[in-house]
């Protein structure tokens, strides 16, 4: 078994280059707190990258000055020196930039979900009768939420590190947090109690709907861009699309033969990316649900049947870059790929021992991925220009669905361009 096809020579793909890494602090041993860093995260506007640094501690740190000391590290050493390490002890209370301040978050239990959301004033609550309120959440305030092992969920101001609230209804682990990115604080939990929960946060927290149909633990759920569907994925080979307006179940994507662990939207909402421990990444068309594209990490692909068996080749994680072009996955044979959507074979690849997640910065330019050890590691990510034609299909995209495209009076070729049907 390969991890790359036959027409591909691995000595020929790029390497990701190494930018540096964080590492967790060492800590006492403790049998309820894992070291495991389940989740990375930026920040929308890109001031502050979290990471679950293992034994129940989130670290908040600003973002620009993160990567000016990595930069600054490498210029201060000799050629062939590694990455600067950042360490809780050489680190507490140097990265700050302006206002921005870093912070450590203890929050008491094991942390499996991190999410940032931001407030637009007026996206109002969905709940229209409320006359009063606990918190105004104002343009400029950043949120953290953290999803527990005790099922309870913690909001935190990112700015000074107070817990704001304590989110609690689900009865087992929440496994992954989404907050809408259109600024309304709705906030999406996804828990190993087979359920999806949706949070008003402009209502104080409150819940507002239950979302019921995986048969098993759900694992991750992803907003589409424009907030009106959302994705959840999770034990089963399941795959399921929601309308969020409504709060129905829009339809189920088959295509997968084991569990289905992370999901990500494209910037344009055209491809959904999902990523499975049957070794392999599908770009798909949410809107008629269709596979467009497989990334394998496998070779020769391992049947249905037996799917479920090549456990050294589970994709853990898989993340959408902001270009709309490139796709990046973390899997056990150690090793992170990055994808360009048009090709079958990865563009760079990068060693990682037991990594577990991985998000792109805000920008596009760099990929976290974190590991069962606590620390993150970066990479800067491929970088190439994207045609205009790419450009134009994206912005044709973010309006109009594959549906829409096919009605539009233009050539087949160019509607094949536009639904995705040719890279």
């Amino acid at each position: 078994m390969a991890s790359f096809p036959d027409f591909v020579n691995e000595n020929e793909i790029g390497k990701a280059k190494f930018i540096g890494e964080l590492l967790a602090p060492a800590a006492p041993f403790d049998q309820k707190s894992g070291r495991e860093t389940w989740t990375v995260a930026f920040a929308p506007d890109g001031s502050y990258f979290a990471w679950s640094q293992g034994h129940r501690i989130v670290r908040l740190v600003p973002w620009a000055k993160c990567l000016a000391n990595f930069t600054v590290g490498k210029e201060e050493r000799s050629p062939g020196a590694g990455p600067r390490r950042l360490s809780r002890q050489n680190s507490d209370g140097q990265l700050s930039t302006g206002e921005l301040r870093e912070h450590t978050i203890d929050c008491g239990d094991i942390v499996w979900g991190l999410a940032f959301g931001s407030s637009v004033p007026e996206k109002q609550s969905r709940c229209v009768n409320i006359e009063w309120h606990r918190f105004k959440f104002g343009q400029d305030q950043l949120l953290l939420a953290t999803g527990l092992n005790n099922g309870r969920i913690k909001i935190w101001d990112v700015y000074t590190g107070k817990l704001l609230l304590n989110l609690m209804d689900h009865t087992e682990i929440v496994r992954d947090l989404t907050f809408a990115p259109d600024g309304s604080l709705v906030l999406v939990s996804a828990s190993r109690d087979k359920t999806l929960r949706v949070w008003d946060l402009k209502d104080d927290g409150n819940m507002v709907k239950v979302l019921r149909g995986h048969q098993n633990w759900v694992y991750c759920s992803a907003f589409s861009p424009d907030s009106s569907i959302l994705c959840s994925v999770g034990a089963g080979k399941a795959v399921f699309l929601w309308d969020m307006d409504k709060y129905t179940l829009i339809r189920k994507l088959e295509g997968h033969h084991n569990d289905v662990v992370s999901c990500e939207f494209s910037p344009d909402g055209a491809l959904l990316v999902t990523a499975s421990y049957d070794t392999r990444v599908i770009v798909w068309d949410p809107h008629v649900g269709t596979v467009l594209l497989e990334l394998g990490h496998l070779f020769p692909p391992p049947s249905p049947i037996f799917a479920g068996g090549a456990n050294d080749r589970w994709v853990r994680s898989v993340a959408f870059s902001h270009d709309g072009r490139h796709i990046a996955s973390v899997t056990d044979d150690r090793l992170v790929r990055f994808w360009c959507i048009d090709e079958k074979s990865p563009q760079a690849i990068a060693p990682l021992t037991n990594g577990l997640c991985c998000a792109f910065s805000t920008d596009g330019s760099t990929l976290a991925a974190g590991s069962r050890d606590g620390s993150v590691h970066f990479w800067e990510c491929p970088r190439s220009i994207a045609s205009l034609q790419h450009l134009c299909r994206m912005a044709v995209r973010r309006v109009l669905s594959t549906q829409q495209v096919y009605n539009l009076s233009i050539p087949a070729c160019m509607q094949d361009y536009l639904a995705y049907k040719t890279m």
